[in-house]
């Protein structure tokens, strides 16, 4: 097989696969690993990670590594297949998750995948941990299906000690989106007590986060009341409201 008829055969894979494809899918198209060595050589392909080559020709972005990497944990499976169950797939967790989601500032060595199967690998760039994820915390992001925000949240407090770390992302996930606080309450529960909490009280584990990131309702009420400018405009808001309510409660009365 040429080069140019080989790289017309890997297009069927790549053209829906962020430009990627695995050794093992390449084979099951009749392209073998020795072409793809010389079609990495000759420049036409290049190697992303272990068993997983890209198209030169393919715009590259800030995921490819973590792309790639997550299609080398089922080389033969097309990813358009592996996300219509993604709750039976490998998925992305903790700091890897936030940073698909774009909330905090982790170092990070290893891309990080849980699943719900047991999973062991010797290779240092990526770590699998055995979890039963409801599909509720699931989210397909970047195209690779992850933890949502607040499972990741959750997922981050029981895998970095760092709690602070951990206030950052949530001030940020709070900035950039609305967190559904009740769901992230419940994850949170069994993480109380290993951050000297009462047992399973995943709403004082959930404050003394928001105190940490300074978005609790008592750090935001003095930062309104440390700004003189803002304290006119929300007496201001107050006194609409209060007006508003008494219209209603009068209206509500003649009736």
């Amino acid at each position: 097989m040429k080069y140019n008829e080989a790289l017309l055969t890997l297009a069927e894979v790549t053209a829906s696969q962020w430009g990627m494809v695995t050794s093992a899918q390449a084979a099951e198209l009749g392209v073998s690993r020795l072409q793809l060595s010389r079609l990495t050589d000759a420049g036409q392909l290049i190697r992303v990670t272990q068993g997983v080559y890209m198209d030169t020709g393919a715009p590259s972005t800030q995921f490819d590594d973590l792309r790639a990497t997550w299609l080398s944990t089922m080389p033969q499976v097309l990813a358009q297949e592996r996300i219509v169950s993604m709750i039976d797939d490998v998925v992305v967790a903790s700091t890897s998750a936030a940073f698909l989601h774009g909330i905090g500032d982790f170092w990070a060595d290893r891309h990080e995948f849980v699943a719900a199967n047991r999973r062991q690998t010797q290779r240092k760039e990526l770590r699998y941990r055995q979890r039963n994820l409801m599909r509720e915390d699931l989210v397909l992001v970047e195209g690779l299906p992850a933890m949502t925000v607040e499972r990741a949240l959750a997922d981050l407090v029981e895998d970095v000690s760092e709690l602070s770390l951990i206030a950052n992302a949530l001030r940020d996930a709070s900035r950039r989106r609305n967190l559904d606080f009740a769901r992230l309450e419940v994850l949170l529960k069994r993480l109380a007590a290993r951050n000297g909490l009462p047992k399973n009280d995943g709403q004082a584990l959930l404050e003394h986060l928001k105190q940490l990131a300074g978005i609790d309702d008592e750090t935001r009420a003095r930062r309104i009341a440390s700004d003189w400018s803002l304290g006119p405009r929300v007496a201001k808001y107050y006194e609409e409201a209060a007006q508003s309510v008494a219209k209603q409660l009068n209206s509500n009365a003649s009736d």
